[in-house]
């Protein structure tokens, strides 16, 4: 399997729709990709909190119409990063849009961990409450957001749900680059699973991004990683690692916390 990470600078002076025209562009160059990922809230950059309320967009609104688009143009399965979603509601979410390669809504997720400590994210935006797996041909992919890396067991639960490949779009700090490093690999480790987290550069309302967007197979190895710029990390790996990863060190079978108690008699 090929993958496409793009990792993109949400810069400021560039409008929403200009941003999209690009993306939509540098999707449809990845037609050699099987999956392609974007960054978490590229249309207004994650720490531009001022944005969230104006630039929120239902969920069939104009990111999901260009993604869907070129998705469907490049012939691709499309993780199109997240979008600010304004509910019928009017809760605003941190939601993530995934594409099949005919341009159809494969899945949608719903970021569970909020960030910000009583700020920002954590209160404009309400909480998903659903796990999100998408199958794949060849892989099963697990969906999570950013700050969802810091909690290992969602990602245990995604590998309950039989996640293989776990995707995770981020707008992580530069400040805190070492732990995005560590806990990606972390995650792969812990879960014998393919890791594909996709950053973004530059810089949001005053906050340096860290880039380095990584792909990590089922054994922690670094397969490839960007730099702090603007880049498109392709990576070629075999989804059939996971499951001789698993089979050659079951560690997952040896699980004792965590699991459903048998029912007594």
């Amino acid at each position: 399997m090929r993958a496409s990470l793009i990792q993109i600078a949400v810069e400021e002076g560039e409008s929403v729709e200009s941003r999209r025209r690009r993306v939509a562009s540098l999707v449809r160059d990845q037609n050699g990709a099987d999956l392609v990922v974007l960054p978490e809230l590229w249309t207004t950059g994650a720490f531009a909190f001022e944005e969230f309320d104006a630039e929120a967009e239902p969920l069939r609104g104009p990111t999901y119409e260009a993604m869907a688009k070129a998705a469907s143009d490049a012939g691709v399965w499309l993780h199109a990063g997240s979008i600010p979603e304004r509910a019928p509601d009017g809760t605003l979410y941190n939601t993530s849009l995934v594409f099949s390669p005919t341009g159809d809504l494969a899945a949608s997720y719903r970021k569970i961990h909020r960030f910000g400590f009583d700020k920002g994210e954590a209160v404009l935006m309400g909480a998903g409450r659903e796990l999100v797996t998408v199958p794949l041909p060849g892989t099963t992919v697990g969906v999570a957001t950013c700050y969802d890396l810091r909690f290992p067991e969602l990602f245990r639960s995604l590998v309950d749900a039989g996640a293989e490949t776990l995707v995770i779009p981020a707008g992580w700090p530069e400040r805190r680059r070492a732990h995005w490093t560590l806990l990606a690999r972390a995650r792969a480790v812990e879960n014998q699973a393919f890791v594909l987290a996709c950053g973004t550069a530059g810089t949001h309302a005053g906050v340096p991004q860290a880039g380095h967007s990584i792909v990590v197979d089922p054994w922690g190895e670094v397969l490839a990683e960007a730099g702090a710029d603007e880049e498109i990390l392709t990576v070629d790996f075999d989804p059939g690692k996971v499951a001789t990863t698993r089979e050659q060190f079951p560690a997952l079978k040896d699980r004792v916390l965590g699991l459903k108690a048998p029912d007594r008699p």
